[in-house]
């Protein structure tokens, strides 16, 4: 290109952070020149390879609260729970629980290990491990562990329905869920983690 012909010009600053210029020409089928020519422009932190784009999870926290206004707190988080029978504690689900008469953990388990919740079961219609109770995102999911006698579960305002063995149900607050023996879970409504 001749110098009178260019008319792009390029600041020292900008040509610094220029990595490549991709030129790429607009044509009809026919081979007739339709458009412009489009110039896509990348900067040398966009060409970097894959492997070196990876962000840290501290990284990514940094670059979302530098959008966050300087005065707002974190929010704390939030839970669902469940109460077994007429206990008076409940069993918060910020991680998965297994309950049953003797409930463990997989033997291959990846992420948080579950919170193990014993219940009595004199006539053993409770499995060992018998049911999980997880929260994904703001649902509550409730899992047959392919226990023998079956999980009934009732939604408020529908029928009881019993689970197959190792099937899983999305339910709401006021969820009753019985695992036999007399032991029934009480799904309770989300609430602040303190």
């Amino acid at each position: 290109m001749t110098e009178e012909l260019d008319d792009t010009r390029t600041s020292p600053t900008r040509a610094a952070a220029l990595e490549r210029v991709e030129v790429i020409r607009v044509a009809h089928p026919s081979g007739d020149v339709v458009g412009d020519t489009v110039m896509s422009i990348r900067s040398a932190a966009e060409l970097v390879e894959p492997a070196r784009q990876k962000t840290s999870p501290r990284s990514v926290t940094d670059a979302i609260s530098a959008f966050l206004p300087a005065s707002s707190a974190p929010a704390r988080a939030a839970s669902y729970s469940f109460r077994v029978g007429n206990r008076a504690e409940t069993v918060m689900l910020d991680r998965p629980a297994r309950v049953g008469r003797e409930p463990a953990v997989t033997r291959i388990s990846t992420g948080v290990s579950p919170r193990l919740v014993r219940v009595s079961s004199p006539s053993n219609e409770v499995s060992g491990t018998h049911l999980e109770v997880r929260q994904v995102g703001a649902s509550v999911i409730v899992t047959d562990l392919r226990s023998t006698n079956g999980s009934v579960v009732t939604q408020p305002g529908s029928v009881p329905r019993k689970l197959r063995q190792g099937e899983s149900v999305v339910v709401t607050p006021g969820t009753l869920v019985d695992i036999g023996d007399g032991n029934i879970l009480h799904i309770l409504p989300m609430q602040r983690l303190g």
